[in-house]
């Protein structure tokens, strides 16, 4: 996907972007609910280029993060770019904060000159393929991006309100490293038909223990005021993407150590990994 390609297509208008692409790996239904081939087959040989979507705090990052390293492309968070952007005293960290620290979406213009100038870096360092989380969050955002490139799969992570709320308070990250951690303890009993979610913690090594903070933006006002904005949004993009038999949604049965493996057998990847372990 060229980078200029996103630029370009970013035009101030009510109207639609046609679609000029077309799908070059298909994924039928039974591959969706956990059958079909290898994702990796692609056509054309190229690299897997995948969408993540998902409540803030549902985990998009844990789990694109580990699929990048599991079939080695690129995890591109768009919220790490605006972080990246705010700690970086640039152009627009001023405009973000106040966007941030409101809960509220950043604009499109914003996302889109964020992500065209990481993958003008990726493309200068031979990168091929991707695992994009965070974006798109409009249908405007879903067309621009179908009209550069072919998206072959959307992963669409859902977890009971209650939980993303518990883990967004959670969050930690160290000072020093910047690695993430949560210190929430979650036990939501099953109720109406839902089954029990039991998350441990991700407490942080004593060398982070005494130098963790809080985002600014996780307070509970405003993770449910993200929630309520994204919800209010995501149904429509959902909708886009399941029409054209790309979306994959997965509710995940708890933390890490119960998730990862269903997640890995609802996209037909168990063998990859156990070659990958085997190997190493």
């Amino acid at each position: 996907m060229a980078a200029a390609a996103l630029i370009r297509r970013l035009r101030p208008s009510t109207t639609t972007f046609p679609l000029t692409r077309t799908l070059t790996t298909s994924f039928s239904s039974s591959t969706l609910s956990g059958g079909g081939s290898d994702p990796k087959n692609n056509n054309n040989n190229r690299s897997i280029q995948w969408v993540f979507l998902g409540c803030p705090g549902v985990g998009k990052g844990t789990y694109a993060g580990k699929l990048s390293s599991l079939l080695g492309v690129p995890h591109i968070a768009t919220g790490d770019l605006v972080r990246q952007e705010l700690s970086s005293a640039g152009p627009l960290s001023s405009q973000l904060a106040e966007i941030v620290n409101q809960g509220k979406l950043v604009s499109d213009e914003v996302i889109i000159t964020l992500l065209s100038r990481r993958l003008e870096e990726g493309e200068a360092k031979g990168e091929s393929g991707f695992i994009l989380d965070g974006f798109p969050r409009t249908i405007r955002q879903a067309e621009i991006l179908e009209g550069v490139t072919d998206i072959d799969l959307v992963v669409n992570l859902k977890l009971p309100e209650r939980a993303l709320i518990e883990k967004c308070l959670g969050r930690r990250i160290c000072g020093e490293c910047g690695k993430n951690y949560n210190v929430a303890s979650i036990n939501i009993e099953a109720e109406n038909g839902r089954p029990a979610i039991v998350m441990a913690p991700l407490p942080p090594p004593p060398s982070c223990a005494s130098k963790l903070i809080t985002r600014a933006d996780d307070t509970e006002e405003v993770v449910k005021e993200r929630l309520r904005v994204y919800n209010e949004m995501s149904q429509p993009l959902e909708d886009f993407y399941r029409k054209k038999g790309k979306l994959l949604e997965f509710d995940l049965p708890g933390g890490i150590p119960e998730s990862w493996p269903k997640l890995l057998q609802a996209l037909n990847l168990e063998e990859h990994e156990e070659k990958l372990s085997a190997a190493a």
